[in-house]
């Protein structure tokens, strides 16, 4: 799939979900950013704000085998896997293939779970792939999580691990709607729910197609340099007690390529660099404690560092820094 093609389906698909996602674009095109770069989404917010209805329109609009798999205490890891099964007739174990097995997985509350049913989850999001019984199955291609947590009400959950946490190539947060969006949503819904309009823009197959086609946008060395060095920023800031990874890094590069497709480029600026890392590093950092007391969030940290690390200017061949 030519790139000039990925972003007209690209842009169609974020117009169809507008209809149910109302007044949220970019949330819409950061979450389809994420799915590009072949990676997970975690979504903190409020209850009530659109989080499950992002992912069932945007399974609707792709076209996609949609799961969704509400996370509570007593949930197992087979009940997300899924397991081998004694068949009496044929004498053999059978695998029953679990809900993980879909395009787009909707991990609904997932912090309501243990951590060792969450566990589950690190070999699906990190190798595409479950192992049952000593097998492993191949998941569907694409493959994409979209969990969700309540970000203000602990009670009775259970925090994601850094380990986890680092499997997510994007953390958004929803947002309430303005006053004009939220009586454009009371309209949309006087008579029916405006999901059921939705019809798909893109198949599973073409999905694919465009992550492949995204992973051909050019990422320059000076780019990329700079996604190193915003990185190791975040590894030797006096405010941070843990930095983010190298799969932070990896991740922050395939975005990058993935939003300058959907801009309708060839190669990644330093700009997509800086609107893209709040979003793809602040999860994966921990800020001291002195610092939480201030008041001083991971995105401000993040934030704070764009601002000291020197930007290269890419202009053709020519490369400069500021």
């Amino acid at each position: 799939m030519q790139l000039a093609e990925v972003q007209r389906r690209l842009h169609q698909v974020v117009d169809a979900i507008e209809t149910v996602i109302v007044g949220k674009r970019e949330v819409v095109e950061l979450a389809l950013i994420a799915l590009l770069a072949n990676g997970h989404l975690l979504i903190e917010d409020v209850p009530g704000t659109g989080k499950t209805m992002l992912a069932r329109s945007l399974a609707r609009a792709l076209d996609s085998i949609f799961k969704r798999v509400q996370f509570t205490p007593d949930l197992l890891p087979a009940d997300i896997t899924g397991t081998s099964i004694y068949n009496q007739k044929t004498g053999e174990f059978e695998f029953h293939p679990g809900p993980i097995f879909a395009n787009i997985v909707l991990a609904d509350e997932i912090n309501r779970a243990t951590p060792k049913t969450q566990s589950s989850l690190l070999e699906c999001m990190a190798e595409f792939q479950v192992t049952v019984d000593g097998v492993t199955h191949i998941l569907p291609r694409p493959f994409f999580v979209v969990a969700t947590q309540n970000n203000i009400e602990f009670q009775g959950t259970f925090a994601l691990p850094e380990a986890q946490l680092d499997r997510f190539v994007m953390r958004l947060r929803m947002g309430y709607p303005s006053p004009e969006d939220e009586v454009k949503v009371l309209g949309s819904q006087l008579r029916r729910h405006p999901l059921e309009g939705i019809t798909p823009v893109m198949s599973a197959s073409e999905v694919a197609a465009a992550q492949d086609a995204c992973r051909e946008v050019l990422v320059s060395r000076p780019v990329q340099e700079y996604i190193v060095d915003l990185v190791g920023a975040t590894r030797e800031s006096p405010d941070i007690s843990l930095g983010a990874s190298p799969r932070g890094s990896l991740d922050l590069l395939h975005c990058s390529q993935a939003f300058a497709a959907l801009q309708g480029r060839d190669h990644a600026l330093p700009d997509d660099i800086k609107a893209l890392a709040p979003h793809v590093l602040a999860h994966r950092i921990i800020v001291r404690a002195e610092g939480r007391a201030r008041g001083q969030s991971a995105e401000d940290i993040i934030g704070s560092l764009l601002d000291q690390i020197p930007v290269p200017i890419v202009t053709g061949e020519a490369v400069s820094v500021v």
